[in-house]
């Protein structure tokens, strides 16, 4: 794992931080937009009293990295998976409620940093490492100890294409050679059979049991057509089902509580992006301001 320490004078830079930062670099988005990651650490150099650059070469790398970060702040760049690691790692330390998480999103899969609120350029999403403002924010946590931030989702349908925006991995067009990229592997993809997500259109668990802080919401006598569990702010849980059409039920139910177990058939679900399963049963508990990600501020 290569490691590069910069500083900033406070002569040269008179309205540089005392922050010491540990930005970590996930290698897909060294991969896929090595120009991104290089304004970002111009920027958080920049602008930090002290920055420590890791480039982990993998998943081991990038968990020791965060795991002896000591007193810096930790900065992640890279996508939605690499946050997912990162909050999923210092949740299984128990360091989350004493360590605000800063990233830099760079890469093909942003989904979950923009409905979080971070910026997806990388300019604007340095500049809210080192002027933003730490935000506490819920999430969820299940009985085998994963963490949720966005979304439980049942079937676990694929996730749609990554929408590319201009300012997403760097300024200017998408390269022709990251095109070409992301053309093969989406034709790669779809020549090899789904092994963990379901496919479009196929019915999810037929019948469940969705319980709300021990109240029965709907039970295995009415099928479902997917069950929706997220973070509902205030420690609380939202959910919402959607039963097959069924005269007057065929609305969707909605409840919200701390507590969540859904029961039945052996069933998947996609958590946040991640496909688990099958299991036969699952808790998730809300779990108010457990974790903090610094935010542009205002």
């Amino acid at each position: 794992m290569a490691e590069v320490a910069t500083s900033a004078s406070s002569s040269a830079n008179p309205s540089a931080r005392s922050d010491q930062l540990l930005v970590v670099v996930d290698p897909a988005a060294r991969r896929l937009d090595g120009e991104s990651v290089r304004i970002a650490k111009d920027v958080l150099s920049a602008g930090a009293s002290h920055t420590k650059v890791c480039l982990p070469d993998g998943p081991e790398e990038f968990a020791r990295a965060l795991r002896r970060r000591g007193s810096r702040r930790p900065v992640v760049v890279g996508d939605d998976a690499a946050l997912l690691r990162a909050v999923a790692l210092l949740h299984r330390q128990r360091e989350l409620a004493t360590c605000a998480l800063s990233v830099v999103p760079v890469g093909p899969a942003l989904g979950l940093a923009r409905s979080l609120g971070l910026p997806t350029g990388a300019v604007a999403a340095a500049r809210a490492v080192l002027d933003g403002a730490e935000r506490r924010l819920d999430l969820l946590v299940d009985d085998s100890d994963g963490v949720v931030l966005g979304a439980v989702r049942i079937p676990p349908v694929p996730l749609p294409a990554p929408a590319r925006e201009d300012g997403d991995v760097g300024p200017g067009p998408l390269r022709p050679w990251l095109r070409g990229c992301q053309s093969l592997v989406r034709t790669l993809a779809s020549s090899r059979p789904a092994r963990t997500a379901a496919a479009p259109g196929t019915a999810g668990p037929a019948r469940l049991r969705v319980e709300v802080d021990g109240v029965t919401l709907v039970d295995l006598n009415q099928p479902v057509e997917a069950v929706t569990v997220t973070p509902g702010g205030g420690g609380v849980a939202a959910v919402e089902v959607r039963p097959l059409p069924a005269g007057a039920q065929a609305s969707g139910l909605t409840a919200s509580g701390r507590t969540v177990t859904v029961s039945g058939g052996h069933f998947r679900y996609r958590a946040d992006t991640v496909v688990c399963g099958p299991v036969g049963t699952r808790t998730w508990v809300a779990r108010e301001g457990a974790w903090g990600l610094m935010l542009p501020a205002g």
